[in-house]
């Protein structure tokens, strides 16, 4: 029997892909970094030294940079099994793993992204601060919007293990949201990074934003064309 690469069908594996695709995640996070670590060590380097210690705004931004990444992989991925160009590469199966695995990974760096604050002393933010939505002292609306997209990568993520309990359905449902939480991680990207200053990281932000539009666009389309044309649907996928 030929396993299904029906998207609602397949639920999150756990598999020997789980080790490489988590280092696949680091390592693309890893380059995302190293973008702009090279203009930013001299003041690493001073800050781990000096009277006050900026390591922890600078881990802040890093880590930053590295979650969006990996939601826009997330999101990428997503897509990719949804208007089944991942057919061809990598296959449905591995491209739902990446899709998994990155929101999880992308997670984790949003989290310690924000924690990290907590050891800063020119921010100076308290934990409800850092919880609470709007509640910055620091460019509250965007820090805000970010805070509030990480909830909903909280509720889509956790979403790949209730979806035996809550139903194909509500799982789509809620994975809608992934399109909210990466225009979010975006706005607040772009509102509140102090990197955005740097061309090469405003031309990454709308590269990528770019390319999720293109794949979306597409997607809509192709859905589209399936819903009102049945015959060309049957010849797009190989009937």
């Amino acid at each position: 029997m030929t396993r299904s690469t029906d998207p609602d069908l397949l639920a999150p594996a756990a598999s020997a892909r789980t080790v490489w695709l988590a280092g696949l995640g680091i390592t693309v996070g890893a380059l995302a970094a190293a973008v702009v670590l090279p203009a930013w060590l001299p003041g690493l380097s001073d800050s781990l030294l000096g009277a006050q210690p900026k390591v922890y705004w600078y881990l802040s931004r890093v880590t930053g940079l590295v979650a969006f990444t990996l939601v826009w992989l997330s999101m990428v991925w997503g897509v990719l099994v949804t208007n089944r160009m991942s057919r061809s590469w990598p296959g449905a199966v591995t491209a739902v793993d990446l899709h998994q695995h990155a929101s999880l990974l992308g997670l984790g760096f949003a989290l310690f992204h924000g924690l990290i604050l907590l050891g800063d002393r020119f921010t100076n933010y308290t934990p409800a601060q850092l919880l609470l939505p709007f509640a910055s002292s620091y460019r509250p609306l965007w820090v805000g919007i970010g805070q509030v997209s990480f909830y909903a990568l909280v509720l889509v993520a956790l979403s790949f293990y209730a979806r035996r309990w809550i139903g194909g359905r509500t799982w789509r449902k809620i994975h809608y949201l992934s399109f909210a939480v990466y225009a979010m991680a975006l706005a607040h990207s772009v509102g509140s990074g102090s990197e955005t200053t740097v061309p090469l990281v405003r031309t990454f932000y709308w590269v990528t934003a770019a390319i999720l539009l293109f794949l979306t666009i597409y997607r809509v389309l192709v859905t589209r064309i399936r819903t009102t044309r049945p015959d060309v649907s049957s010849a797009l996928e190989g009937g």
